[in-house]
């Protein structure tokens, strides 16, 4: 039976100011990835990616245009690529690290074959003030990737909050949510998947001539999330600390502060807040919540679906906004802000909403499409 801990008392430990300073010591200085879960963008590796998210689209997965070598690479599974990059952070052991952001700026398309290798650089260590939890720290990762040749693929920066659990579950940002769907809801929503289908772009070329400020990008559906759908996403990203038997008894004698024991009394990583409802709410979340990147993720796959396969994401910028708990639906959808047909470039706003209306994420992205007159 899990141990109440009661208004006031620490469970778990808090920031110091020399964690915080050997912590600003390495800004500037290369940070260890460890165990990319990719290391090439195989077939297989694409289409594991891609399903985890729930994006069906055949430019990544169909066996036909695998075996005649026409598969593409969703962009963001450069996340499977690099931990950094992913959410992994060093210093302050024992402080939860809450992902909040990321930024995708691309040379070229990822294509199946790349070996690309990620070079994370602590880039900034910023104090901010924390309705969630009084004080936060934003850690900021910069991490460019290279193909084998040493040319730069794309540059990503990633950002988490460290956070000390026990004020932010004294805090009580969040009120409990409990969210239950019924037969004819959950009928309404495989039909929006089936929708989904019929709206992708795909091998139907868009234009830059077609598109004006102010059009809409269709909205893509995410749940209602699971225990699985987290698992899902696990066999395409490989998550942070998920490690079986012997493997993490070594991770947790290497850093004691992940090895949080469970009801069972057995070590478990600080990550299993996203399938253990009871330490999420140790942490301050009322329920076990989604993974970040994951989002990050399916606001790509908004602008994928819209675009095309001949367009080219140039970039995506992604913040996460709140915790979708399980059994939270979410709505993914953006719209046109600036059009360049000299350069084909299209600006593109994104944004996110749970059932209830909050906003669960938004982002900003800029696409390449194809200049009729020019192919012509």
């Amino acid at each position: 039976m899990t141990e109440v801990v009661m208004q006031g008392e620490r469970e778990f430990a808090s920031v110091t100011d020399n964690q915080l300073a050997e912590l600003r010591s390495m800004i500037g200085k290369p940070i260890r990835s460890d165990r990319p879960h990719v290391t090439e963008l195989t077939v297989d590796a694409v289409r594991h990616y891609a399903l985890g998210i729930g994006d069906r689209n055949p430019l990544w997965s169909d066996p036909e245009r695998a075996a005649e070598g026409r598969i593409g690479v969703p962009p963001t599974a450069l996340l499977a690529m690099d931990k950094v990059f992913s959410g992994y952070v060093t210093g302050l052991p024992g402080i939860h690290a809450m992902y909040a952001g990321t930024s995708f700026s691309f040379e070229r398309k990822p294509v199946v074959g790349d070996r690309l290798t990620g070079s994370a650089v602590l880039k900034e260590l910023i104090e901010r003030p924390s309705k969630f939890a009084g004080r936060s720290w934003q850690q900021i990762y910069e991490v460019p990737f290279h193909d084998e040749a040493g040319a730069l693929v794309c540059t990503g920066q990633s950002y988490c909050f460290r956070i000390e659990r026990d004020n932010a579950r004294e805090g009580k940002k969040y009120e409990d949510i409990r969210v239950e769907w019924t037969t004819d809801q959950i009928a309404e929503i495989a039909q929006r998947y089936r929708d989904e289908e019929a709206r992708r772009r795909g091998t139907v070329t868009r234009y830059v001539e077609d598109v004006e400020a102010g059009d809409a990008l269709p909205p893509i559906t995410k749940g209602p999330y699971t225990a699985t759908t987290a698992i899902a996403y696990l066999l395409g990203w490989g998550g942070l600390y998920v490690r079986g038997h012997g493997d993490a008894f070594d991770l947790f004698e290497r850093h004691p502060a992940l090895g949080i024991p469970n009801e069972l009394g057995v070590p478990e990583p600080p990550e299993r807040v996203h399938w253990d409802a009871d330490l999420a709410r140790r942490v301050g979340v009322p329920g076990a919540y989604d993974y970040g990147p994951e989002r990050v993720s399916w606001m790509g796959q908004v602008v994928t679906d819209w675009m095309g396969d001949d367009g080219f994401l140039k970039t995506l910028d992604v913040q996460v906004r709140r915790h979708n708990v399980l059994g939270e639906l979410v709505t993914c959808d953006g719209s046109v802000s600036r059009v360049d047909p000299a350069t084909g470039e299209i600006d593109i706003v994104l944004n996110a909403i749970n059932q209830d209306g909050f906003e669960s994420a938004r982002g900003t992205a800029t696409v390449v499409l194809p200049n009729r007159v020019t192919e012509q």
